[in-house]
């Protein structure tokens, strides 16, 4: 902000001297004061807009396989525990799982809108997908409707051949945990998107590269709302136990 003032007031002293000096640092510092609340508003637009399409695509998601279970109600209910929804926040979240679970949904209309703001952000993209597939395995069964309906999501989501393969270590791991497992280690290689033929230096390279994507801060200033902090965070938390699991096998 300061640089642009004193650039308008520099640019206002050369054409008009004093008084065009002190027009120029007032145009400057407006300028700079409307292009910063635009973008502001651009930032705040986005993330409600994600966290709606995140709890439309839960209820159409949650409904796939004929009903919405009571346990997958519930997982959408700790969400907005997880999230410090208020009252109207949890109202808003309310409407929009029952839009998404209404028969006229448009869920590839719906899924465009998420695929245009997170088109260059797959840590975006791979945020919401773990909160669909918690929604999906709060019952602990996964139906292959439902499995259907991630891969329809995946693939509305514009993903990439590398971020469908970790989709599915994301749904053995909801697999292994349901059954008090924990994940295996093919898993962990598919969560850092690399195969298990990778050298030390690559797998490295590559958790660094998702742990650094994948930082709330970083995500936040992309689009992610701010009560998604906790979800970010459970997902860096996945990417360092999966490095840590190789590292362990490595010796």
């Amino acid at each position: 902000m300061l640089i642009i003032t004193l650039i308008g007031a520099f640019i206002g002293y050369k054409i008009g001297g004093l008084i065009g000096l002190l027009i120029g640092g007032g145009l400057g510092y407006w300028l700079v004061k409307r292009l910063r609340q635009k973008m502001v508003g651009k930032l705040l637009g986005a993330q409600q807009q994600f966290l709606s399409s995140t709890f439309a695509v839960m209820g159409c998601m949650c409904k796939a396989d004929g009903h919405v279970s009571e346990d997958e109600l519930e997982a959408s209910r700790q969400l907005w525990d997880k999230l410090r929804l208020n009252e109207a926040q949890r109202a808003q979240a309310r409407a929009d799982f029952n839009r998404g679970k209404s028969d006229d949904f448009d869920l590839d209309a719906e899924l465009a809108k998420v695929r245009l703001m997170a088109s260059r952000q797959p840590a975006l993209r791979q945020l919401f997908l773990q909160v669909q597939l918690t929604a999906v395995a709060a019952d602990g069964v996964l139906h292959p409707a439902e499995r259907e309906m991630i891969m329809r999501v995946v693939h509305g989501l514009g993903c990439s051949e590398a971020e469908i393969a970790q989709v599915e270590a994301m749904l053995r791991g909801g697999t292994h945990t349901a059954a008090n497992e924990g994940p295996s280690l093919e898993d962990s290689y598919q969560v850092l998107g690399v195969s298990s033929e990778a050298s030390d230096a690559e797998v490295k390279k590559a958790y660094r590269k998702l742990m650094s994507e994948n930082h709330p801060d970083k995500l936040a200033a992309k689009g992610l709302p701010e009560s998604m902090r906790e979800v970010a965070k459970e997902r860096t938390a996945e990417i360092g136990n999966a490095y840590e699991q190789i590292q362990k096998a490595r010796g």
